[in-house]
């Protein structure tokens, strides 16, 4: 069966949602409804400086996500875009869909005219660092945050 990746539209919703809810629990994180609908919302938007979001579809069932963001960049005059999120199903990874989803972010990045695609994911995250070392180079930054108490986590 072909894999389609494509954009995300309004009547995936639920199929979306079980797929992000499968990443939230990979990372092992949950969000309140409120947050879910919110991020659907955005990337349903017609803004250009919201998220976007993009499907991988095979026989008929979404199995696999990618969410981006083009923003600008202090030190470039083009545009970056942020991978934020990226999730095949367990039982698809290997097949090479991460990769197409990741090429579909590139695509519509330069499209865009965005000049840097990045992202980021946890040490410990082997099977994915291995695909991303195959497609792009460590920027060798570390990242930090700060919990600004605004209580998205449950």
């Amino acid at each position: 069966m072909s894999i389609a990746i494509r954009p995300l539209k309004e009547v995936d919703h639920a199929s979306w949602r079980a797929l992000w809810a499968d990443y939230l629990a990979f990372y092992e994180t949950r969000l309140p409804k409120a947050v879910y609908a919110q991020t659907f919302a955005r990337m349903m938007a017609d803004d250009p400086r919201e998220f976007r979001g993009l499907v991988a579809e095979k026989g008929g069932e979404l199995v696999g996500l990618a969410h981006y963001l083009l923003h600008r960049n202090a030190w470039s005059l083009a545009d970056s875009c942020y991978l934020q999120d990226l999730f095949v199903r367990p039982a698809q990874r290997g097949s090479g869909i991460g990769g197409k989803l990741i090429a579909a972010v590139k695509t519509a990045a330069q499209a865009a005219g965005a000049d840097t695609l990045y992202w980021m994911t946890h040490e410990s995250n082997t099977t994915a660092r291995a695909l991303y070392d195959r497609l792009a180079k460590r920027s060798g930054f570390i990242e930090y945050t700060v919990d600004m108490g605004a209580g998205n986590a449950t």
